[in-house]
């Protein structure tokens, strides 16, 4: 009997690897035809600095993005990372700035606080059986931005030491360092999630959180260590944000949830959870970066840039839909 569990368990984890992969080579295609149409309507387009500004460009949304898809691939969500980039990096401002904190115990403060906010929505999510990570972080996401402008009184805070600034605004020879950043925490957690029993239970739990929990998977610690970690994530990009501008601002990150979300859709990802993967998910955040820098390029402005990012995902979602119906007919 427990052999014939063993099986069964390893056909569907090759059956959820098709899935991924498929829908990672589908946004890769995707992005492939993106870059030539472009290159065809813009001269400018394939030109080495342009390139390494995209790389710059989508650095910030890329880290944010795979905290995102942890939660995404638990079927849930987190609402809360804009806010908490900016909570995490305001406070790391005003301890480096006002209370002289050596600017590398400064970084690491950065990320705790990002850390312990997500671990928060975590335990509101489990502990106090909130109907939907919806609501845990959305009351994160005002609880968050609010204490941001009240520590600040909705004030700038600007001026920081190299150390602060280096991953958002060094290059290691034309290469931004912050794309460099986002190549090494894509492997860290594309092995997280491939090559740890923690990263398979997430998926597990979001194909089938009840059938996870019978399997013995302690599904409130997997919740809690993904949103524990979608948190840090935010901190991160807070930093590369910090270090392009120079600057910490309250109001930082504002709407930077819907273009991680999109990123990971875009990237192949479901919103039911269980399917997606970390190199889809760059490929979407990519895929985002490139179409806003092609519009601009061409003169588009941002009103219709955020029309075209929109209709992109709604197109993503429905291509998600389409496949799942087709799934359905198949079993």
């Amino acid at each position: 009997m427990l052999a014939k569990t063993e099986i069964q368990g390893k056909i569907e984890n090759k059956k959820i690897n098709v899935k991924n992969l498929l829908s990672s080579a589908g946004a890769l295609a995707g992005l492939i035809v993106l870059c030539i149409a472009l290159s065809i309507m813009s001269p400018y387009f394939l030109k080495i600095e342009n390139i390494m500004n995209i790389a710059r460009q989508s650095a910030i949304n890329s880290l944010i993005a795979v905290g995102m898809l942890l939660a995404i691939l638990t079927g849930g969500i987190d609402l809360s990372v804009g806010s908490v980039l900016a909570l995490s990096t305001v406070i790391m401002a005003i301890l480096v700035k006002n209370f002289s904190l050596n600017p590398i115990l400064g970084i690491i403060v950065c990320l705790g606080i990002g850390a312990f906010l997500g671990f928060l929505n975590g335990i509101m999510l489990t502990k106090l059986h909130l109907p939907h990570p919806f609501i845990s972080t959305l009351g994160m996401m005002n609880i968050a931005r609010g204490l941001a402008l009240i520590i600040t009184k909705a004030t700038p805070i600007s001026g920081f030491p190299k150390s602060i600034q280096y991953f958002g605004s060094a290059f290691i020879g034309i290469i931004p360092v912050s794309f460099l950043l986002v190549i090494v925490v894509y492997i860290i957690y594309h092995i997280f999630l491939t090559k740890t029993p923690t990263g398979r239970y997430i998926y597990a739990v979001g194909g089938n959180p009840e059938a996870a929990r019978l399997s013995g998977i302690n599904v409130e610690k997997i919740l809690i260590i993904v949103y524990t970690l979608s948190g840090l994530m935010a901190a991160v990009g807070g930093l590369v944000l910090v270090g392009r501008v120079n600057a910490a601002y309250p109001l930082a990150g504002l709407g930077y949830e819907l273009d991680a979300i999109a990123a990971v859709i875009i990237g192949g990802a479901s919103f039911m959870g269980g399917i997606g993967t970390v190199w889809g998910t760059l490929i979407g955040s990519m895929i985002m970066a490139v179409l806003r820098n092609g519009l601009n390029l061409l003169g588009v402005s941002a009103e219709w840039q955020t029309v075209a990012i929109g209709a992109v995902i709604v197109g993503a979602v429905y291509i998600d839909v389409l496949r799942r119906r087709a799934e359905a007919k198949t079993k």
